[in-house]
């Protein structure tokens, strides 16, 4: 949680607040305000001293959503494949709370933004906010989810042109957004996909009707949130800029 002055009622001045989000100096904070570029529940705010509550307001600084002042945690891990996306596993399979254990001990009490299967590694995002962790996951709001999959076979631009015009599975038709050959070569196909779609193994179920087993598959970014160079069962909070994103890609 960002540490945030305020005072006896709860309010902050605009460009103290803007200075201890880090969006930058003082100074600097005062001069996105005087040339209009900070707006505080969509109104432009120019006048110096403007008091806020970092709790409540929705801020933007040259558009950008500038997160409220929050207690909730927001996480970004990298599930390692053969990881269970629950909390515990009635099996004993080792599961999200093992590698939290193991890696954040100190997280706290977490649950996950929409599921990856066992077999399928990287970005996961955990947090402790219901209603946030609820709104991302709910396809109405059809967040654009990017994976990197490894599959059986040589994909040809035709394959490409026939999964971008979408392919009808048996619980619906799906239709990636975006496909992209990575590479191919010795009877393997290495291509990216970004869908919005969050049914149970879709990305595997689309990839196998159009003729091409998947053998390794990894989430690589959630809307805007990119894994980076983030390690296996590595976790790092959200900067600001992606929890913002979020925010406002499920309207919150």
């Amino acid at each position: 949680m960002r540490q945030i002055e305020t005072d006896e009622d709860g309010l902050i001045r605009l460009q103290k607040l803007l200075a201890q989000s880090g969006v930058a100096s003082r100074r600097k904070c005062e001069e996105l305000m005087l040339d209009g570029e900070v707006e505080v529940d969509g109104e432009v705010v120019t006048r110096l001293g403007t008091k806020v509550d970092p709790r409540r307001a929705v801020i933007r600084v040259s558009g950008n959503r500038l997160p409220p002042l929050s207690d909730f945690a927001y996480l970004v891990l990298n599930k390692p494949r053969g990881v269970v996306s629950t909390m515990a596993d009635p099996e004993g399979r080792r599961t999200l709370s093992d590698v939290l254990e193991e890696n954040a001990p100190e997280a706290g009490r977490l649950f996950h933004v929409g599921r990856l299967d066992t077999d399928t590694s990287g970005l996961l995002i955990l947090t402790n906010d219901g209603d946030f962790a609820h709104k991302m996951a709910h396809p109405s709001f059809e967040v654009d989810k990017t994976y990197v999959a490894e599959v059986v076979g040589v994909v040809d631009r035709r394959t490409v042109q026939r999964l971008l015009d979408g392919v009808e599975l048996d619980d619906g038709p799906v239709k990636p957004s975006q496909v992209r050959i990575i590479s191919t070569g010795r009877g393997r196909s290495i291509v990216e996909l970004v869908i919005h779609e969050g049914r149970n193994r879709i990305v595997r179920r689309l990839l196998d009707h159009v003729g091409h087993r998947v053998t390794r598959l990894t989430r690589t970014q959630f809307g805007p949130v990119r894994i980076g160079e983030l390690r296996d069962g590595a976790l790092r909070d959200l900067t600001t800029d992606e929890l913002g994103a979020l925010l406002d890609a499920v309207r919150s």
